[in-house]
This record gives C-alpha cells, structure tokens and sequence, in this order.
C-alpha cells in the first residue's frame, strides 16, 4: 500500500459541548520563598530579572504622539507595536497596573503562580483592556504567553452577573480548544464565570437540537461547531463583547478556515457591531497578514520580525540519513540512547512512518504513543491526556499537534519527515516554526533534530527553510557517530557535561 500524505484535519465530523463551571473555593493566597519566579506562562531568566521592570517601565506611549506610532520594545525581544488612533497605552510592568477584579488577580498568582506579565503580555494587555477596546491583531513567539493575554483579556472583559455569552474564542483544533478552556478554568476559578466549550463529538445526535441556548459567559471552540450552534440559535451573540481566534493565521488562510471565520464575523457583527477582535499567531505570513489588516480595520499591532522567529532557547541541528531506515536507527541509537531526555514529540507526514517509528520505540521499551487525525475524537483525547499526564514519553504526531500544544516536559522535537504544503511540496515554514516551538517551551532548553534523507527533496526543503528564517541550522556531519551527538546534546543542555 502506497504510504498516503494525511492532510490536516478540520475536526468538524460533528458536534457538541461540554460546560465547566470555573468557580473555585475561596481559599486565601499562600506564598513560599523556594519557588522560582515565573512570568505569565514563562519561567524567569535569573539574569535578566533585575532589568526586567525598568526596561518596561520605559516602554509607553505619550498622548502627544502621532497616529501610527511605533512602539518598540527592549532589543532582545524585537517586538514591534504598532497603535491606531490616541489612545495613549503604557506597558504594564505588574498585574497590578491593569486594574484586574481581586478575584482575576488571585487567579494570577495562586492558581497560575504568576508574579509578573511576560513582555508580550506588558503591552498587549493594556491594549486589550484599555477603553475603547480596540482590536488587536498580535504576532510573538511560541511560548511568550499570548494564551494567558487572549484568556485575561476575556475574563477582564465578562460581566459575571449576566449570564449570557460574552466572549468567543475560536480554535482550529480540539486539543487546542480544550488546552485554552484548562488555562481559563485555571485562571478564573475565584470568578464565578462559566464557561462551555463547543468541539465535535461523534456521539452526539438528534439531542444537540433539543439542548438548551448556551447560557454559559465564555465559549471557546472549533469553527464548524460554532457555526452550527449559530445556526441552530444557540449560541446568542447580542452581549458578545470580545472574539478572539487563535492560531489566527491559520483561521484566516485560504487553505484553512478563512471562510468559516469571516461567516462568523459577519453573523456578530449584523447583531453587534461594537465587538472587539483579538487575533493571536506565533506566525503570519505575508498574504494573511496583509488580508488580517485589510480586514480587522484600525487595529493595534504587534509583530515580531521573521529572522527573530527561530526560539534561541532551542537548539537546532539537521542529519542527512543514506535511507529511511537509518532514521529510525538515529532516533533510538543515538539522540534517545544518549540524552537526558523529559519528554519527545516526533512529527511525522504519514500513518504508516509513524506506525515503524512507533513500533522501533517501544521494542527499546519506550512508552509510546501515536496521534493522527484519522483517529476518533475520544482516541485523540485520551492519548493527548496521557502524555500531558507524562503517563508516556514520546507522542509520535502527524501536525494536528504542531500548533499550539502546550507541555512544558518536552524538551526534544524529531522532524521525522519535514512539513512540506500537501498541494505544491513546498517547504511549510508556519509548521516548522510551531513544531519547533514544541520543544523549550516557555524559555526552557530543547533541541530539534531534522532527519533528512540523502536522495530526496529533503535537503532542498532544508535549505529553503533556512534561507526563509536567515538561520543556518548545524549539521551532523556522520549520521551514526555518537560523539556528533553526544556534542550537540550537550549543547542542547541535555547531556550532562
């Protein structure tokens, strides 16, 4: 049988909810000195906390300014800011700057642990909760907490004592969807606020058209779902206050939900045209970029430049390999033999690499496991668990888990097979940054191994990658020497000196 290329699936089979209420107990803060401080959603680097609140104290913007103004933040982080209109906006070195509810803000620091906003969030927040709420359209790095900005900026938004849908997010995929609902019940457990989310579900029938409208204050879910919930009036739009799309670029790309998006946009705004849009992506190429402006009108703007894209907490190396086989001998001899491994997503193109890979691990007794869009909701859901629950320890995954997956324990990403565009073969640079934003997560040390093979295209895409992001990725000059490997997982930090 031919070894078939699997597209990325749309998750939109069929469709229901499940509702979390994110009310928690009333216990009062508790504090320890033992702890590491930690940013939204990104540990602290030791040396660069003592700078930290004077190099954003320095970033504001003044009334006098003129439109179009540039904000830029401190040079290690390369984020441009971009403001429609005069509303002057000062980044906010503290979550107490923001003005938060006391519950919001014991969410922050006792569910969350926070202790200060990382700096996407130090100047995206004040322009997501700063009167007169205008749009946002926000580009950063994996791993910088542009989760914990969108989830806030719906909470700080949501009246809790109207019970109705106040705050919609949409996400291409259901695992992304349920990670989201996690950080938001986390965050607003002290709030009161509930919240549904809505992804299909194959055994859900003729009883999603007898449910009740969705009372619930926050909604996060996939297009489809959502699209059906409007059209079955149950999901009320007339108090919505704030719609947030994640992975925004590939919610609004041509090849990905661009018309379900802009249906849903259209169906808010005839009963609402007041809403406020937040787009968040770790990449946006140029085409959508240029569509998002043209279609999100007088938005504030953050994006960080392409060649700043490549995490440099993540080491990167590539190995051309004489044939196939000797892919699966570099995986289990060398990188997994020899590293101080925590946890390992292989990404791989097809069912059938992922089964010999998959098959080569755990006869070495790996706990392995495998996840590909051809499986059943509840499948996928039940293998994503256990490795979040690190109940496993390599996830083999075609790209229905290159965006957004969050898991902290991961320090190694496999670029079994490189992402390639189903239709033309050329290189996906979208999905190689996601997937190497997979590993080090939140600032953490990781390492991507590209496994190319000798006859091929792989070493073509390779270099077009590269060329794309103006890196040049260190190559391992002899695919079986473990001395090679041994050097650069020492390098990657996961090999003891």
């Amino acid at each position: 049988m031919a070894d078939t290329v699997e597209k990325l699936p749309t998750d939109e089979a069929s469709s229901s909810s499940v509702e979390a209420s994110i009310t928690g107990e009333n216990t009062e803060p508790t504090t320890t000195t033992t702890e590491k401080t930690k940013w939204g959603d990104v540990e602290d680097d030791d040396e660069e906390e003592a700078n930290a609140v004077s190099e954003l104290n320095s970033l504001s913007i003044k009334e006098e300014e003129k439109h179009e103004s540039i904000l830029d933040e401190p040079e290690d982080s390369n984020i441009k800011a971009v403001t429609s209109g005069d509303t002057p906006y000062t980044s906010a070195s503290r979550f107490e700057d923001l003005n938060l509810s006391p519950e919001l803000m014991k969410g922050l620091y006792v569910e969350m642990k926070f202790e200060k906003p990382s700096k996407i969030q130090a100047i995206s927040l004040p322009m997501i909760i700063t009167p007169p709420h205008k749009h946002l359209i926000a580009q950063a790095h994996n791993g910088s907490g542009k989760t914990t900005c969108f989830v806030l900026g719906m909470l700080s938004r949501v009246d809790p004592s109207l019970r109705q849908p106040q705050a919609l997010c949409i996400c291409p995929t259901r695992e992304l969807a349920n990670q989201n609902m996690e950080v938001l019940q986390k965050m607003g457990k002290f709030t009161g606020i509930t919240a549904e989310v809505a992804v299909p579900e194959s055994n859900q029938g003729a009883t999603f058209a007898r449910r009740a409208p969705v009372s619930a204050q926050v909604v996060i879910g996939t297009p489809g779902t959502l699209k059906k919930w409007m059209a079955f009036k149950k999901l009320g739009l007339n108090h919505l206050k704030i719609l947030v799309f994640d992975e925004a670029d590939h919610m609004l790309a041509t090849d990905g939900f661009r018309d379900d998006s802009l249906r849903i946009m259209k169906d808010i705004k005839r009963v609402n045209p007041n809403y406020q849009v937040l787009l968040f992506s770790a990449t946006f190429n140029e085409t959508v970029k240029d569509f998002v402006q043209r279609t999100v009108e007088s938005a504030n703007q953050l994006f960080v430049k392409r060649e700043d894209l490549a995490l440099d907490s993540v080491k990167q190396y590539k190995v051309v390999c004489p044939k196939e086989q000797d892919k699966i001998e570099v995986i289990k001899d060398q990188i997994m033999e020899l590293g101080d491994i925590g946890q390992t997503i292989i990404f791989v193109k097809t069912k059938v690499s992922a089964s010999k890979v998959h098959k080569a691990l755990a006869e070495m007794g790996y706990d392995v496991t495998s996840v590909h869009g051809s499986m059943s909701q509840e499948e996928r859901d039940k293998i994503v668990k256990e490795f979040k629950d690190c109940l496993t320890q390599v996830l083999i995954a075609t790209d229905v888990l290159a965006r957004g997956f969050d898991q902290q324990r991961v320090n190694l990403v496999v670029n079994y097979n490189m992402p390639t565009k189903y239709e033309t073969g050329e290189p996906d640079y979208e999905v190689y940054l996601h997937r190497v934003g997979r590993a080090g997560r939140f600032g953490r040390k990781g390492a991507v191994f590209n496994l190319l093979l000798e006859n091929g295209d792989d070493k073509e895409v390779m270099e077009k990658i590269e060329r794309y992001f103006g890196a040049q990725v260190k190559e391992i000059k002899s695919w079986n020497s473990e001395e090679e490997y041994k050097s650069a997982l020492k390098e990657a930090g996961l090999l003891d000196e």
